[in-house]
């Protein structure tokens, strides 16, 4: 035993890091005083330069020039010797992208060197790391050690017992002092939102031949926070219609392919269950059809998911086609429709490590069977020269069993154009939109999600499995400026936001009353004096009905009466007018009670002696109000069910058409022969209802703005519980013991 001790004395004489970091208590007669040695000292930038969250890794940001650090008033504090220095900061920050900077901190970007985390990071020694690692081995082998020799180098066996720091790894990247206040603290300044324009020209900039587009837009106020020139102005191929000859991608400058999805997030607001929501996929899209105007009518639109990060619905999808699409994806969007939240459910963490691009290996059955489904001559071919590929990539898998092969011959087998990005190439130009990716890990540091608008400062780029792919977040584009949020007070800004579903009560508005929100911030007053309207607000802000003139009083902020309000001091003179809005959708068979429901009179609507029109007043980034009111029909109808048809009916009716074809035809040729165009004349409405005046309301908000309309949801009766008919129950509901225990009451007593 005296030649190992000999050789650990050698070793520590050798090695004085490891001497230092080994614990006094392992083993005291080998211990010796330690050796003071200088740290390491990172090379310092010049003190003319300015940092950079561009320059090369080289460069250590975090001991650039003393007399900075002295400037800073937070950094002339600060205990930390600039000797413990081990690392630089990140070039950005990972949870809103803004450069990274230590000058102002009132600028996204700013760290605070004193701040746990960033010490932490900056400190850590990966080569200290390495050498407890080998003191770890050095304990092991003392532990497996006879007892008697413990004892004779005056080591007590006990004392290997002893519990030791764990550590966790390299820590986390921090993020800037703005997203740390906004993640704990709730508080922050919004930046300044791009525009168009930007989002275009960024993504002009892409090094990836493949690249999706994922428009993000928000379920509770949807279609609002939709970007309808988003195709023109990115420059990409317009939608794919319905004709069955429709190409579904194109390709736009420099042979690149883009193509676009539209996730509507957060859909867990519009019903409890995931199957109500796929149901109102056929309304979704008619509503995404009207929104995105003329030229997109007859768009197919089958790239439309429904997403809920909370509640994990369609998210795996949204993943799967994210890993297999490889390339480039684009999260763009407004603000606070929920992307960065998405960014975090459908990122493809922890994949990539084990990777290889190896195709699936397929069975002869599979073989046989994709032979035999070839139905042409180029079928069969396309297949055999598919399975020819599969095999010379299994060959070479084979013959390289370690992977260990270059990346310029090993690619993606879904996106095999991609360009393999290079983490030294990363340098890009300072003026460049585009900032260089981040390192790839397993699990990095996602974008900071917060109700705050304007959270992310700048591109955020983090690659998944190994340079198969990056997933971009994009700063939001603006909503109306200035935002609804400046004109309520701050305390309450936070419940302008729709976190939970809403089930709405039903408020009923009589001639000469108005419904206002929030004590007066959205006002609806009804035009069409002598109806009543039935409303059912679907907002998380407080609603009240009461005389027009006393809403119209409270939203100016002149009225006395003690309503709770969530207005600024200084709203009331700034409301606005923000235009009328008609009940132009007949919603009877929806709205109008057991009358027409499929478990009880099953009447059709256009028998009944009324119709029931609604809409669904927008709020911008708030939620929706259903709006709706029964008008009855004119006098002299008659339901065209009650009445005895004729079962000449259909031969007097082609007989009348044959005749007055004819008749238009003699028309045609007697004005030919006159040398005059015979023009067709417009045809009156033989049906009085074709005239029919729809309901109005009239809604006031701050600069007559943050209002739009849509068509009716019906959320108040179709998203409720679903209604079974007495015929098709099972068996008989039991009976509510509720007032049959009232009843007892009196008698115990």
């Amino acid at each position: 035993m005296r030649p190992a001790l000999r050789q650990t004395r050698r070793l520590l004489n050798d090695r004085p890091a490891l001497q230092t970091s080994i614990p006094a208590f392992l083993c005291p007669t080998l211990y010796r005083s330690p050796v003071a040695h200088a740290p390491r000292r990172i090379q310092d930038l010049p003190s003319s330069r300015r940092f950079s969250t561009y320059c090369p890794l080289s460069q250590e940001a975090v001991t650039a020039t003393t007399r900075d650090f002295a400037a800073t008033p937070d950094l002339s504090e600060s205990t930390q010797s600039p000797n413990r220095i081990r690392r630089p900061l990140p070039r950005a920050c990972p949870g809103c992208g803004a450069p990274t900077q230590i000058y102002d901190k009132k600028e996204a970007g700013f760290y605070r060197l004193t701040r746990n985390a960033v010490a932490q990071y900056l400190e850590y020694d990966p080569e200290a790391k390495a050498s407890q690692k080998e003191d770890d081995v050095y304990t092991k082998a003392l532990k497996q050690m006879d007892p008697s020799v413990l004892e004779e180098i005056g080591l007590e066996p006990n004392v290997l017992q002893e519990g030791r720091e764990i550590d966790a790894g390299a820590p986390k990247t921090p993020v800037c002092d703005r997203c740390h206040d906004i993640t704990n603290h709730r508080k922050g300044v919004p930046i300044y939102h791009p525009s168009v324009e930007a989002i275009q020209q960024t993504i002009a900039e892409s090094p990836h031949r493949r690249n999706h587009i994922y428009h993000v837009i928000d379920a509770a106020d949807f279609p609002m926070s939709l970007i309808p020139t988003l195709q023109s102005s990115l420059r990409i191929p317009k939608l794919r219609t319905k004709n069955r000859r429709a190409k579904h991608k194109g390709w736009v400058a420099n042979d690149r392919i883009a193509e676009v999805s539209f996730i509507i997030t957060r859909s867990d607001l519009l019903a409890r269950k995931k199957e109500d929501v796929d149901a109102l996929m056929p309304y979704v899209q008619n509503v995404l059809r009207d929104a995105l105007g003329r030229t997109n009518r007859d768009a197919r639109l089958g790239n439309v998911r429904l997403v809920s990060a909370k509640r994990g619905w369609w998210t795996k999808v949204v993943k799967e086609e994210i890993w297999e699409r490889g390339g480039a994806g684009w999260m763009v969007g407004k603000v606070n429709v929920g992307k960065s939240n998405l960014f975090e459910v459908v990122f493809p963490k922890g994949r990539g490590a084990d990777y290889k691009d190896v195709r699936k290996i397929r069975s002869a059955a599979e073989r046989e069977a994709m032979l035999a489904a070839a139905h042409s001559i180029e079928e069969l071919a396309s297949v055999q020269k598919q399975l020819a590929e599969e095999d010379a990539e299994i060959e070479r898998q084979n013959q390289n069993p370690d992977g260990k092969e270059r990346e310029h011959q090993h690619k993606p087998p879904t996106a095999p154009e991609d360009e393999q990005i290079d983490e030294e190439d990363a340098d890009l130009d300072p003026d460049a939109l585009l900032p260089p990716a981040q390192p790839f890990t397993l699990y990095p540091v996602l974008p900071v999600a917060s109700s705050l608008p304007g959270t992310t400062a700048s591109p955020i780029r983090i690659p998944f499995g190994r340079n198969r792919g990056e997933l971009i977040d994009m700063p939001g584009l603006a909503r109306t400026a200035p935002g609804l949020e400046t004109f309520v007070q701050r305390p309450a800004q936070d419940d302008l936001v729709m976190k939970n579903r809403i089930t709405a009560s039903r408020h009923v508005l009589k001639p000469g009353q108005s419904l206002i929100l929030g004590g007066g911030l959205i006002r609806i007053t009804p035009v069409t004096s002598d109806l009543i309207f039935i409303i059912h607000p679907f907002v998380p802000i407080d609603p009240h009905v009461t005389r027009t003139d006393k809403a119209s009083a409270l939203q100016e902020q002149v009225s006395d009466r003690h309503v709770e309000s969530i207005l600024a001091p200084d709203a009331g003179p700034k409301m606005r007018s923000a235009g009328r809005f008609k009940l132009r959708w007949d919603v009877t068979k929806k709205l109008a009670g057991p009358l027409t429901s499929p478990v009880a009179a099953k009447m059709r609507p256009e028998n009944l002696p009324f119709r029931v029109f609604g809409t669904d007043i927008l709020v911008e980034g708030v939620g929706w109000v259903e709006v709706s009111a029964q008008v009855r029909r004119p006098s002299g109808w008659k339901a065209p069910g009650m009445v005895k048809k004729d079962p000449n009916a259909a031969r007097a009716a082609k007989v009348a058409a044959q005749k007055k074809e004819a008749e238009e035809l003699r028309l045609k040729r007697e004005a030919k022969m006159r040398g005059e165009v015979w023009v067709k004349p417009r045809e009156e409405a033989e049906d009085v209802e074709d005239v029919i005046e729809f309901p109005e309301v009239e809604v006031f908000s701050p600069l007559g703005k943050f209002v739009g309309q849509r068509m009716p949801m019906c959320a108040s009766v179709v998203l409720g519980p679903k209604l079974i008919s007495s015929r098709e129950r099972s068996a008989r509901p039991r009976r509510s013991m509720k007032s049959v225990k009232a009843q007892r009451k009196p008698a115990e007593k």
